[in-house]
Protein backbone atom coordinates (compact mmCIF):
# COMPACT_ATOMS: atom_id res chain seq x y z
CA UNK A 1 0.00 0.00 0.00
CA UNK A 2 1.59 3.50 -1.08
CA UNK A 3 2.16 5.72 1.91
CA UNK A 4 -0.16 9.14 2.40
CA UNK A 5 1.89 12.30 0.48
CA UNK A 6 2.28 15.03 3.30
CA UNK A 7 0.01 17.31 1.45
CA UNK A 8 -3.61 16.18 -0.47
CA UNK A 9 -5.25 18.18 -2.91
CA UNK A 10 -7.53 19.21 -0.37
CA UNK A 11 -4.64 20.91 1.90
CA UNK A 12 -4.37 22.90 -1.12
CA UNK A 13 -7.87 24.24 -1.61
CA UNK A 14 -7.43 25.41 1.76
CA UNK A 15 -4.69 27.12 1.54
CA UNK A 16 -6.17 28.87 -1.77
CA UNK A 17 -9.17 29.98 0.54
CA UNK A 18 -6.94 31.57 3.06
CA UNK A 19 -4.39 33.47 0.83
CA UNK A 20 -8.02 34.68 -1.54
CA UNK A 21 -7.68 38.43 -1.71
CA UNK A 22 -4.62 39.21 -0.61
CA UNK A 23 -2.38 36.89 -2.62
CA UNK A 24 -2.30 38.21 -6.43
CA UNK A 25 -3.68 35.65 -8.79
CA UNK A 26 -1.15 36.18 -11.39
CA UNK A 27 -1.82 35.54 -15.27
CA UNK A 28 -1.22 33.16 -17.52
CA UNK A 29 0.86 34.69 -20.08
CA UNK A 30 1.27 33.49 -23.84
CA UNK A 31 5.22 33.78 -24.93
CA UNK A 32 6.37 34.67 -28.08
CA UNK A 33 7.50 31.18 -28.80
CA UNK A 34 6.65 28.31 -31.24
CA UNK A 35 3.68 26.50 -30.21
CA UNK A 36 1.56 26.86 -27.25
CA UNK A 37 3.84 27.91 -24.52
CA UNK A 38 2.72 29.97 -21.50
CA UNK A 39 4.72 31.92 -18.60
CA UNK A 40 3.13 32.06 -15.46
CA UNK A 41 4.56 35.18 -13.68
CA UNK A 42 4.94 35.17 -9.95
CA UNK A 43 7.32 37.61 -10.07
CA UNK A 44 3.81 39.82 -9.93
CA UNK A 45 2.97 38.39 -6.99
CA UNK A 46 3.31 40.09 -3.75
CA UNK A 47 7.01 40.79 -2.72
CA UNK A 48 7.81 39.55 -6.29
CA UNK A 49 7.77 35.72 -5.74
CA UNK A 50 5.63 33.07 -5.11
CA UNK A 51 7.48 32.47 -1.63
CA UNK A 52 4.52 34.89 -0.56
CA UNK A 53 1.97 32.65 -1.11
CA UNK A 54 3.40 29.47 1.26
CA UNK A 55 4.08 32.11 4.13
CA UNK A 56 0.82 33.90 3.88
CA UNK A 57 -1.12 30.39 4.30
CA UNK A 58 1.75 29.09 6.96
CA UNK A 59 1.24 31.94 9.19
CA UNK A 60 -2.74 31.90 8.53
CA UNK A 61 -3.08 28.23 9.44
CA UNK A 62 -1.34 28.56 12.61
CA UNK A 63 -3.37 29.03 15.62
CA UNK A 64 -2.82 33.17 16.49
CA UNK A 65 -1.27 31.80 20.38
CA UNK A 66 1.53 30.33 18.63
CA UNK A 67 2.15 33.76 16.74
CA UNK A 68 2.19 35.62 20.33
CA UNK A 69 5.66 36.45 20.26
CA UNK A 70 6.47 36.08 16.89
CA UNK A 71 7.49 34.34 13.79
CA UNK A 72 11.37 33.24 12.78
CA UNK A 73 12.90 32.39 9.20
CA UNK A 74 15.84 31.93 7.07
CA UNK A 75 16.35 32.41 3.82
CA UNK A 76 18.68 34.36 1.35
CA UNK A 77 15.63 36.19 0.02
CA UNK A 78 12.52 35.46 -1.40
CA UNK A 79 11.40 33.33 1.77
CA UNK A 80 12.37 36.21 3.67
CA UNK A 81 10.30 38.66 2.46
CA UNK A 82 7.65 36.29 1.86
CA UNK A 83 7.45 35.54 5.43
CA UNK A 84 8.35 39.51 6.73
CA UNK A 85 5.48 40.81 4.29
CA UNK A 86 3.09 37.74 5.83
CA UNK A 87 3.61 39.07 9.25
CA UNK A 88 3.71 42.44 8.96
CA UNK A 89 0.29 42.32 7.18
CA UNK A 90 -1.16 39.46 9.86
CA UNK A 91 0.37 42.07 12.80
CA UNK A 92 2.99 39.56 13.77
CA UNK A 93 6.45 40.87 14.54
CA UNK A 94 9.24 38.52 12.19
CA UNK A 95 12.67 38.06 12.50
CA UNK A 96 14.62 36.59 9.70
CA UNK A 97 17.82 34.84 9.57
CA UNK A 98 19.79 35.80 6.27
CA UNK A 99 23.37 34.93 5.17
CA UNK A 100 26.35 37.62 4.07
CA UNK A 101 25.92 36.23 0.46
CA UNK A 102 22.02 37.02 0.44
CA UNK A 103 21.56 39.70 -2.43
CA UNK A 104 21.36 43.59 -1.41
CA UNK A 105 18.13 43.97 -2.95
CA UNK A 106 16.38 40.70 -0.87
CA UNK A 107 17.65 42.17 2.23
CA UNK A 108 16.66 45.74 2.10
CA UNK A 109 13.27 44.49 0.88
CA UNK A 110 12.79 42.39 3.65
CA UNK A 111 14.01 44.80 6.25
CA UNK A 112 11.22 47.71 4.52
CA UNK A 113 8.35 45.52 5.99
CA UNK A 114 9.65 45.72 9.40
CA UNK A 115 11.37 42.63 10.30
CA UNK A 116 14.31 42.13 12.10
CA UNK A 117 17.28 40.85 10.19
CA UNK A 118 20.10 38.85 11.86
CA UNK A 119 23.03 38.07 9.22
CA UNK A 120 24.89 34.60 9.49
CA UNK A 121 27.39 32.30 7.48
CA UNK A 122 26.09 31.49 3.84
CA UNK A 123 25.38 27.39 4.23
CA UNK A 124 21.90 26.14 5.12
CA UNK A 125 23.08 24.64 8.17
CA UNK A 126 24.09 27.45 9.56
CA UNK A 127 20.86 29.65 8.88
CA UNK A 128 19.38 26.87 10.64
CA UNK A 129 20.78 26.86 13.30
CA UNK A 130 20.59 30.53 14.27
CA UNK A 131 17.14 30.15 13.18
CA UNK A 132 16.75 27.51 15.79
CA UNK A 133 18.28 29.19 18.60
CA UNK A 134 16.43 32.36 18.15
CA UNK A 135 13.31 30.09 18.05
CA UNK A 136 14.23 28.67 21.35
CA UNK A 137 15.29 31.78 23.20
CA UNK A 138 12.43 34.14 22.14
CA UNK A 139 9.64 31.73 21.87
CA UNK A 140 8.91 32.26 18.08
CA UNK A 141 7.11 30.28 15.54
CA UNK A 142 9.54 28.88 12.72
CA UNK A 143 8.33 29.35 9.51
CA UNK A 144 10.95 26.44 7.32
CA UNK A 145 11.17 27.79 3.89
CA UNK A 146 10.14 24.77 2.10
CA UNK A 147 9.75 21.14 4.09
CA UNK A 148 6.60 22.03 5.81
CA UNK A 149 2.97 21.12 5.35
CA UNK A 150 1.73 24.58 5.35
CA UNK A 151 4.04 25.89 2.91
CA UNK A 152 3.94 23.41 0.41
CA UNK A 153 0.22 23.71 0.05
CA UNK A 154 0.62 27.02 0.18
CA UNK A 155 3.07 27.24 -3.23
CA UNK A 156 0.24 24.75 -4.97
CA UNK A 157 -2.15 27.18 -5.16
CA UNK A 158 -0.24 27.74 -8.20
CA UNK A 159 -0.64 24.78 -9.95
CA UNK A 160 -4.37 25.23 -8.65
CA UNK A 161 -4.27 28.45 -10.60
CA UNK A 162 -2.50 26.31 -13.51
CA UNK A 163 -4.95 23.85 -13.84
CA UNK A 164 -8.03 26.23 -13.82
CA UNK A 165 -6.56 28.49 -16.66
CA UNK A 166 -5.38 26.31 -18.95
CA UNK A 167 -7.39 23.19 -18.74
CA UNK A 168 -5.47 21.37 -21.54
CA UNK A 169 -2.48 21.89 -19.74
CA UNK A 170 0.59 18.87 -20.96
CA UNK A 171 3.53 19.94 -19.06
CA UNK A 172 4.12 22.64 -16.56
CA UNK A 173 7.95 23.48 -15.63
CA UNK A 174 9.13 24.48 -12.36
CA UNK A 175 12.51 25.48 -11.21
CA UNK A 176 13.55 23.51 -7.78
CA UNK A 177 15.47 24.64 -4.64
CA UNK A 178 14.08 23.26 -1.48
CA UNK A 179 11.30 21.41 -3.83
CA UNK A 180 8.08 23.59 -1.98
CA UNK A 181 7.06 24.85 -5.44
CA UNK A 182 7.50 21.93 -7.51
CA UNK A 183 5.59 19.34 -4.56
CA UNK A 184 2.40 22.00 -4.51
CA UNK A 185 1.86 22.53 -8.28
CA UNK A 186 2.71 18.93 -8.32
CA UNK A 187 0.10 17.64 -6.06
CA UNK A 188 -2.55 20.19 -7.21
CA UNK A 189 -1.61 19.78 -11.08
CA UNK A 190 -1.47 15.83 -10.98
CA UNK A 191 -4.83 15.67 -8.45
CA UNK A 192 -6.70 17.60 -11.05
CA UNK A 193 -5.12 16.91 -14.13
CA UNK A 194 -3.29 13.19 -13.74
CA UNK A 195 -1.69 13.18 -17.59
CA UNK A 196 0.38 16.61 -17.12
CA UNK A 197 4.04 16.06 -17.17
CA UNK A 198 5.67 17.99 -14.11
CA UNK A 199 9.54 18.30 -14.89
CA UNK A 200 11.68 20.28 -12.19
CA UNK A 201 14.52 22.70 -13.38
CA UNK A 202 18.02 22.78 -11.58
CA UNK A 203 21.05 25.12 -12.38
CA UNK A 204 24.30 22.47 -13.58
CA UNK A 205 25.95 23.81 -10.14
CA UNK A 206 23.27 22.71 -7.95
CA UNK A 207 21.64 20.10 -9.16
CA UNK A 208 21.34 17.56 -5.89
CA UNK A 209 17.32 17.36 -6.54
CA UNK A 210 18.03 15.57 -9.56
CA UNK A 211 20.67 13.58 -8.03
CA UNK A 212 18.58 12.47 -5.16
CA UNK A 213 15.83 11.43 -7.47
CA UNK A 214 18.11 9.20 -9.37
CA UNK A 215 19.27 8.02 -6.12
CA UNK A 216 16.55 7.40 -4.43
CA UNK A 217 17.51 9.08 -1.37
CA UNK A 218 18.28 12.68 -0.35
CA UNK A 219 21.71 13.58 -1.33
CA UNK A 220 23.32 16.97 -0.08
CA UNK A 221 25.44 18.90 -1.76
CA UNK A 222 28.43 21.42 0.20
CA UNK A 223 27.42 24.98 0.87
CA UNK A 224 30.67 25.99 -0.81
CA UNK A 225 29.01 23.54 -3.87
CA UNK A 226 26.13 25.42 -4.48
CA UNK A 227 26.67 28.76 -3.84
CA UNK A 228 28.51 28.89 -7.40
CA UNK A 229 25.54 29.36 -8.97
CA UNK A 230 24.10 32.94 -10.05
CA UNK A 231 20.80 31.60 -9.55
CA UNK A 232 20.72 32.63 -5.71
CA UNK A 233 16.88 31.18 -4.80
CA UNK A 234 17.76 27.62 -5.50
CA UNK A 235 21.04 27.01 -3.02
CA UNK A 236 19.29 25.03 -0.65
CA UNK A 237 22.28 21.76 -0.27
CA UNK A 238 19.42 19.49 0.14
CA UNK A 239 15.68 18.62 -0.28
CA UNK A 240 13.52 18.08 3.03
CA UNK A 241 12.02 15.27 3.61
CA UNK A 242 8.37 16.62 3.07
CA UNK A 243 9.51 17.27 -0.32
CA UNK A 244 11.60 14.42 -1.39
CA UNK A 245 8.69 12.12 -0.57
CA UNK A 246 6.27 14.52 -2.80
CA UNK A 247 8.41 14.54 -5.76
CA UNK A 248 9.71 11.01 -5.63
CA UNK A 249 5.85 10.39 -6.14
CA UNK A 250 4.81 12.64 -8.29
CA UNK A 251 7.61 14.75 -10.42
CA UNK A 252 8.23 12.79 -13.74
CA UNK A 253 11.61 14.56 -14.15
CA UNK A 254 14.26 17.08 -13.57
CA UNK A 255 16.98 18.33 -15.79
CA UNK A 256 19.71 20.91 -15.80
CA UNK A 257 20.80 23.93 -17.36
CA UNK A 258 23.65 26.51 -16.87
CA UNK A 259 24.08 30.27 -15.73
CA UNK A 260 25.00 31.20 -19.19
CA UNK A 261 21.29 29.36 -20.29
CA UNK A 262 19.65 31.57 -17.14
CA UNK A 263 21.28 34.96 -17.91
CA UNK A 264 20.61 34.33 -21.36
CA UNK A 265 16.84 33.71 -20.86
CA UNK A 266 16.49 36.95 -18.06
CA UNK A 267 17.62 38.85 -21.14
CA UNK A 268 15.38 37.34 -23.46
CA UNK A 269 12.05 37.39 -20.94
CA UNK A 270 13.11 41.11 -20.81
CA UNK A 271 13.35 42.05 -24.18
CA UNK A 272 11.02 39.63 -25.66
CA UNK A 273 8.28 38.55 -23.27
CA UNK A 274 8.55 42.21 -21.18
CA UNK A 275 9.12 40.69 -18.13
CA UNK A 276 12.08 41.37 -15.23
CA UNK A 277 13.00 37.85 -13.59
CA UNK A 278 15.68 37.16 -10.74
CA UNK A 279 17.67 34.44 -12.43
CA UNK A 280 15.65 31.41 -10.03
CA UNK A 281 13.09 32.92 -11.63
CA UNK A 282 14.44 32.28 -15.13
CA UNK A 283 15.16 28.70 -14.88
CA UNK A 284 11.86 27.20 -16.39
CA UNK A 285 12.11 29.44 -19.32
CA UNK A 286 15.97 28.50 -19.92
CA UNK A 287 14.73 25.04 -20.01
CA UNK A 288 12.48 25.81 -22.61
CA UNK A 289 14.70 27.80 -24.41
CA UNK A 290 17.48 25.38 -24.67
CA UNK A 291 15.06 22.74 -25.70
CA UNK A 292 16.23 20.63 -22.10
CA UNK A 293 12.44 20.45 -22.55
CA UNK A 294 10.10 19.88 -24.88
CA UNK A 295 7.12 21.91 -25.67
CA UNK A 296 4.74 18.80 -26.59
CA UNK A 297 1.55 20.23 -26.46
CA UNK A 298 0.58 23.21 -24.35
CA UNK A 299 3.21 24.05 -21.92
CA UNK A 300 3.21 26.60 -18.38
CA UNK A 301 6.45 27.35 -17.03
CA UNK A 302 6.25 28.78 -13.13
CA UNK A 303 8.59 32.33 -13.25
CA UNK A 304 9.07 32.17 -9.92
CA UNK A 305 10.17 35.95 -8.84
CA UNK A 306 11.43 38.54 -10.42
CA UNK A 307 13.98 40.28 -7.27
CA UNK A 308 16.73 40.97 -9.37
CA UNK A 309 20.08 42.69 -8.76
CA UNK A 310 19.32 46.17 -10.67
CA UNK A 311 23.04 46.19 -11.87
CA UNK A 312 22.85 42.23 -13.03
CA UNK A 313 19.61 43.63 -14.99
CA UNK A 314 21.36 46.38 -16.30
CA UNK A 315 24.55 44.69 -17.73
CA UNK A 316 22.15 42.03 -19.30
CA UNK A 317 20.54 44.50 -21.40
CA UNK A 318 23.82 46.40 -22.24
CA UNK A 319 25.20 43.00 -23.51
Amino acid sequence: MTAALPVALADVEAAAERVAGIAVRTPLLRLPLEGDVFVKPESLQRTGSFKFRGALNALSATPRERLARGVVADSSGNHAQGVAAAAALLGVPATIVMPENAARVKVERTAAWGAEIVRCGNSSDERQRVAASLRDERGLEYVPPFDDARIIAGQGTVGLELAADLPELRTVVVCVGGGGLISGVAVAVKALRPGVRVVGVEPELAADARQSLREGRVVRWPAAQVARTVCDGVRAQALGDLTFATMSALVDGIVTVSDDDVLEAMRWAMLEAKLMLEPTGALALAALLTGAVAADGPTAAVASGGNADPALLASLLAG
